[in-house]
């Protein structure tokens, strides 16, 4: 018998956010459905097609995340390591024995499915994360912490880059806001990340010398208002030199580090490149098809840029284009409605945790899924490079679905119990 007042297992169980997750699966089933409809072969459980085989990963999921919430929360704990170095074994491994896919060596052939480790990657990451900062005694942040941290966030990144797969590596850098949650990571930081990029996108587009005259001549301003207070004055010079030795990296970086195809993208989506027949094809369509579907969309199975497969890859990284297209800015803005309110609903159970560990780790899984959300939609329509990455529990791919939802459902068995979990 519970006492009066206390819940049962299933009534601490956060069933909203199942109910998400299961909306999200069976959106991307359907559409899914829609970007590889083939009429000699119908039946959304025709497991000859890419919708029979995700039919058959959303039912494995949903094994999968009731078994997590049936086992006791303490085992995620005590394993985190384990499973950290269980996962990086596979990203060594996937060098060795993968298959080359696109120009990535990123996946372990397993009979007729493929394994990709990057993707599991990310959870073994959020659990030994939140292990080694929970652990910490002292309360107080510190450098060491921070960068111990960090070598467990780059260290699978590392071997990520050598695959060489970019887009899942820099999903990793989203555990940034981690750090931040922590305390680890200041607001000056953040503005450092962010005066990163603003030069780097404008020592892309106009000359380095003219940036680092107007960064002085910002400099010098700030300098003359701050005059009387004499300690400000070395911070700022500081700041000037390490703006400019930045800005004239920038093009070493962009030339040496990264490949033609990257370098390609970005040019297109800073204008400096117009070639919507090559490297600004995949864009180029994705912009056609989800404009296409105007207010309401064309329709189930009725998109022709889907139905005739003018954008590649259309059932993973530009499965989006499908929804756009045949349910328009409704079906859009419904499907964007549903990632924000389990994000919204990811924060405020990271926030009522008690235990230290599963409010960390409930971040990393917010930051994970955001990354993914935001990069995905927004390659899809512009406003990012295309570095090909899947939309969480919409994309086709058993991988991707599988690590999603162990990450979301370990979460959720952390929250169940929460009441019984100290530290």
């Amino acid at each position: 018998m519970n006492k009066i007042g206390e819940k049962s297992f299933f009534g601490r169980i956060d069933w909203l956010t199942i109910l998400l997750w299961f909306a999200l699966c069976i959106i991307g089933w359907f559409n899914i459905h829609a970007a590889v409809f083939d009429s000699e072969q119908p039946g959304l459980f025709n497991l000859a097609t890419n919708y029979g085989k995700q039919s058959i990963y959303i039912f494995t999921a949903l094994i999968i995340g009731f078994s997590i919430l049936i086992i006791d929360a303490k085992f995620f704990i005590s394993t985190a390591p384990i499973i950290y170095i269980l996962v990086t074994l596979l990203l060594v491994a996937v060098l060795v024995v993968g298959r080359n896919v696109g120009g990535n060596q990123a996946w372990i052939p397993i009979g007729s499915f493929r394994l990709q480790p990057s993707e599991f990657g990310k959870l073994a990451t959020c659990l030994l994360l939140a292990s080694y900062l929970s652990s910490q005694t002292n309360k107080h942040p510190n450098m060491k912490t921070l960068f111990i941290g960090a070598i467990i966030v780059l260290f699978p990144v590392a071997l990520v880059m050598l695959q060489p797969d970019t887009g899942s590596a820099l999903a990793f850098f989203a555990l940034i806001f981690v750090f931040y949650r922590e305390g680890y990571v200041g607001n000056e930081l953040l503005i450092l990340g962010g005066l990163a990029i603003l030069l780097f996108v404008l020592a892309l587009l106009v000359n380095q010398w003219i940036i680092i005259g107007g960064i002085l001549l910002l400099a010098g301003l700030i300098a003359y208002v701050l005059r009387k207070k004499r300690k400000y004055l070395i911070t700022i010079g500081a700041l000037f030199l390490g703006c400019s030795i930045y800005v004239l990296c920038v093009d070493f970086a962009y030339e040496h580090i990264l490949q033609s195809h990257q370098r390609n993208r970005i040019d297109i989506i800073l204008g400096k490149m117009d070639d919507p027949r090559g490297q600004g094809y995949n864009l180029n369509q994705s912009k056609i098809a989800i404009g296409s579907g105007q207010l309401f969309g064309k329709g189930y199975l009725q998109g022709t840029q889907t139905k005739y497969n003018f954008v590649p890859e259309q059932s993973t990284d530009f499965i989006f284009c499908t929804i756009g297209e045949e349910w328009g800015f409704v079906g859009c803005v419904v499907l964007i409605s549903i990632y924000l309110t389990l994000l919204i609903r990811l924060v405020n159970i990271a926030e009522r945790q008690r235990m230290a560990f599963a409010r960390i780790y409930a971040y990393g899984v917010a930051s994970i899924l955001f990354f993914h959300f935001f990069i995905n939609i927004g390659m899809t329509i512009g406003i990012v490079p295309v570095i090909g990455i899947p939309l969480p529990f919409i994309s086709y791919g058993g991988s991707s679905l599988w690590s999603f939802t162990i990450l979301l459902f370990i979460l959720l068995r952390f929250d169940s119990s929460r009441k019984g979990l100290n530290g």
